[in-house]
C-alpha cells in the first residue's frame, strides 16, 4: 500500500521520467518507486511494512493494457497476473501509454497525478499519430472498438 502521505513529486521527477520513457510496460518499477524504496533505494521494511512494495496479483495492469487487449493469445503465457507478468508478455512492445501505472492500486497518487498531468497530452497525440498507420491496423480496429 502506498504511505499515507505522498512525497513531493520533485524528489523522483528525473526517475520517474526515465522509467516511463523506457518501451516497456512501467507499473512493477513506479510501484517500487511510489514509497517502498528510499532514498538509497533499499527496501526498509524493519522500519515501517507499509513501505513493502510486493505486487497484489490484482492483474488491473493487465487488464488496463490496449496491448493485451489486442493481443489477448499473450495472456495465454502465464496464468500469472502481476506487473512483472505484464512486463514479461508485454516487453518492448508496450505502447507506453501508461494506463497500467493508473490502475496499479500500489502506485502512490503523487506518481499517477504526474502521468495524468505531464504525459498524457504527449502519450495521446504519440498514439494519435499511429491511428491510421498502415502497419498499425490492430490499433485502429481498437479505436473502432473502444467508441462504438
Amino acid at each position: 500500500m502506498p504511505l499515507r502521505e505522498q512525497r513531493e513529486v520533485k524528489e523522483v521527477e528525473g526517475v520517474l521520467n526515465k522509467i516511463l520513457s523506457t518501451a516497456s510496460p512501467p507499473v512493477a518499477r513506479c510501484r517500487l518507486l511510489s514509497s517502498g524504496f528510499g532514498e538509497s533505494y533499499a527496501l526498509n521494511i524493519a522500519e515501517d511494512i507499509r513501505g513493502h512494495k510486493e505486487c497484489l496479483g490484482c492483474g488491473n495492469c493487465i487488464d488496463a493494457c490496449p496491448f493485451l487487449f489486442r493481443e489477448p493469445s499473450r495472456r495465454d503465457r502465464t496464468e500469472q497476473r502481476t506487473s512483472m507478468a505484464l512486463e514479461s508478455i508485454v516487453g518492448e512492445d508496450c505502447d507506453e501509454c501508461d494506463a497500467c501505472v493508473l490502475a496499479c492500486p500500489q502506485v502512490d497518487t503523487t506518481i499517477k497525478n504526474y502521468v495524468v498531468q505531464h504525459r498524457m497530452i504527449e502519450v495521446m497525440s504519440r498514439l494519435g499519430q499511429r491511428i491510421g498507420d498502415e502497419d498499425e491496423p490492430d490499433l485502429d480496429l481498437f479505436v473502432e472498438e473502444a467508441l462504438s
